[in-house]
């Protein structure tokens, strides 16, 4: 049996989705089921057992048997949110409360690091142990990952197998809740479809020009592959990287959603709004190094083939993974 929590959100449905069409149904889903907005990711899921949130520790404690596994991607992820205590408590405390578990009954736990814990990249995107002191974080949402990060790596107790995934910019099927925090895919798609045009973000900074702000941008299928190799292979445990190695720009995203909805590329440009722009991240790009090294070898999704899938199969069709 694998447990997943945040199991009704964005990459935990998808995860729930993919166990589901490989056969299993020994899932147990973790999550707050009361949001009536992300009812889709998980009504439909058969031969699953749910577990809301708080519930999760005395469940743990309760079973007979440990689990297989635990994948963690429960967390807060608003990177706007500045009350620190949200996510000291779900992002920090509750993790540690996972990792116990795990690390006393000997169960192999995945969990979300996040690569805003990279902050401005000022020290480059690396997931080497030793650098991880150097990152300083630009909003609560990544201190609260690089906290938990650094808290795991100082631990002489741990899971038989534990890994730390620093996720890039993930878009794709299921994330339609996320509302502000959705990928720029999914508003981009939604913008063009009532506008006829896509807004993107104007550049702020001599160095880069408008629309030419980049990023690692990664298909959740891809994330979904990555855990699945985790959890199947358990290669060194630590923190991974999960992006593609590659840094495209948001015009080019844009590029590719217009090609995806069979229109021709119109775009304009609008000053990025004061609450973000100090902590506004102009280029992200993972060092993959690390887990190509211990034998990761699946091809990563283009951008253009990823919003075509996107578009095409999920947006288009209003259905989730």
């Amino acid at each position: 049996m694998i447990v997943i929590t945040g199991a009704a959100g964005f990459i935990g449905s998808v995860v729930v989705g993919h166990f589901q069409r490989t056969g299993r149904s020994d899932l147990t889903l973790v999550d707050d089921f009361s949001k009536v907005d992300k009812q889709a990711n998980w009504k439909g899921r058969r031969g699953v057992e749910l577990v809301y949130r708080g519930e999760l520790r005395t469940y743990l404690e309760n079973l007979d048997t440990p689990p297989e596994a635990i994948i963690h991607l429960g967390a807060r992820t608003d990177t706007t949110e500045q009350d620190w205590g949200v996510f000291r408590e779900l992002n920090v405390a509750f993790t540690k409360m996972v990792w116990t578990y795990c690390a006393v009954h000997q169960v192999p736990l995945v969990y979300a690091s996040s690569a805003a814990t990279y902050g401005g990249g000022e020290y480059g995107f690396d997931d080497d142990h030793s650098k991880v002191k150097l990152y300083r974080p630009l909003n609560p949402y990544g201190q609260s990952k690089q906290d938990f990060d650094l808290w795991a790596l100082d631990q002489e107790k741990t899971p038989p197998f534990w890994a730390g995934l620093k996720f890039f910019n993930v878009y794709g099927p299921n994330e339609y809740h996320k509302r502000r925090m959705a990928s720029v895919f999914f508003h981009a798609f939604n913008q063009i479809r009532i506008d006829g045009h896509l807004k993107l973000f104007r550049s702020h900074r001599s160095d880069f020009a408008d629309g030419e702000q980049s990023r690692d941008f990664i298909y959740v299928m891809d994330v979904v592959k990555v855990i699945d190799w985790l959890i199947k292979e358990k290669p060194e445990s630590g923190l991974y990287n999960v992006g593609t190695g590659e840094a495209r720009s948001f015009t080019d995203l844009g590029k590719s959603v217009f090609a995806a909805m069979g229109l021709e590329a119109d775009i304009r440009f609008i000053d990025i709004p004061a609450d973000i722009r100090e902590s506004y991240q102009y280029y992200t790009c993972a060092n993959i190094d690390k887990i190509h090294r211990n034998g990761f070898a699946y091809p990563f999704t283009t951008i253009e083939s990823g919003a075509d899938e996107y578009i095409k199969q999920f947006l288009l069709e209003d259905v989730i993974f």
